[in-house]
């Protein structure tokens, strides 16, 4: 089980898929660190050497190029209370809790909008004695 910037990688995937693990590396930027680290990118974790293993986690930590984890949440945070303490169109999207880059609201937005909610009067009204 190899750590990398504080994550546990999977030790049975090849190593440009399981860099993916980390939150801030895709394919393309684990491919980039591999081949800055001069490691062969089908090797499994598991067979990866320590030496290895402390190349990937120096070219991440001390590279500026690449912001993971912890660093990259708080950034992103920030840029998100940023826009909405300006009240900007995207921070007022934010606030209510709606998709915030011009997709469709009348239909689907189900994941970013919640469970629908019933319309009232769609039920009939229950009979009363006088």
């Amino acid at each position: 089980m190899a750590r990398i910037a504080g994550v546990t990688i999977p030790s049975d995937k090849q190593v440009h898929i399981a860099l993916t693990y980390v939150y801030g590396i895709g394919e393309t930027t684990s491919k980039a660190i591999l081949a800055a680290a001069k490691i062969e990118p089908t090797t499994r974790v598991k067979d990866l050497t320590e030496a290895d293993e402390q190349k990937i986690n120096d070219i991440i930590a001390n590279s500026s190029k690449y912001s993971v984890e912890g660093d990259l949440k708080r950034l992103v945070t920030n840029n998100i209370k940023r826009i909405k303490d300006i009240n900007s169109y995207k921070g007022l999207r934010h606030k209510a809790g709606l998709p915030v880059n011009g997709q469709r609201t009348r239909t689907n937005a189900r994941t970013r909008k919640g469970k629908s909610i019933a319309v009232g009067g769609a039920q009939p009204k229950a009979s009363s004695k006088t």
